[in-house]
């Protein structure tokens, strides 16, 4: 080994990140709820599936039934949704089952309990499959509650 490798692998040493490889930082920083998914969700914010997504359900649920607060509150939401996903980011920890892709399977297959097979719930995805999302009630229970499911799944983490 020369001089100057033997000073870089000190140097290295010596930096307040050694011990952690470039997986570590990834796993640390990937989000759990991305701004661009939060922005395809908006395209039908008018719905309110957006403010869902981000875990906010009594003002998803008035997104609903005012189509986005006739529609302003959902030009607002536009510049809204960083912050709201920052909000998502501190309150929902990373998890074996990414919260976007659940949230996907469920706005577009939901009924059909596809979600609920993604997340392990074997049982009640069959159930859903063959009740059509227990006759609709079950599907608007998950897209009020489908983020503290995952949370709570596997006790919040890896």
């Amino acid at each position: 080994m020369n001089t100057y490798q033997a000073y870089r692998s000190d140097a290295q040493m010596d930096h307040p990140n050694a011990g952690f490889s470039a997986q570590d930082h990834f796993d640390a920083v990937q989000p759990t709820h991305p701004v661009l998914i939060g922005y395809l969700f908006w395209v039908i914010g008018f719905t309110g599936a957006h403010r869902f997504y981000f875990g906010k359900p009594l003002t998803g649920a008035l997104w609903f039934f005012t189509g986005g607060l006739l529609l302003i509150g959902w030009i607002v939401d536009l510049f809204l949704i960083p912050a709201m996903a920052e909000q998502a980011e501190r309150r929902y920890r990373p998890n074996s089952i990414d919260y976007s892709v659940a949230w996907i399977l469920l706005v577009f297959l939901g009924v059909f309990g596809v979600h609920r097979f993604y997340m392990g719930k074997f049982v009640t995805g069959l159930i859903y499959l063959l009740t059509g999302g227990l006759l609709g009630i079950g599907y608007v229970y998950d897209i009020c509650t489908l983020n503290e499911q995952i949370d709570e799944t596997e006790g919040g983490g890896f």
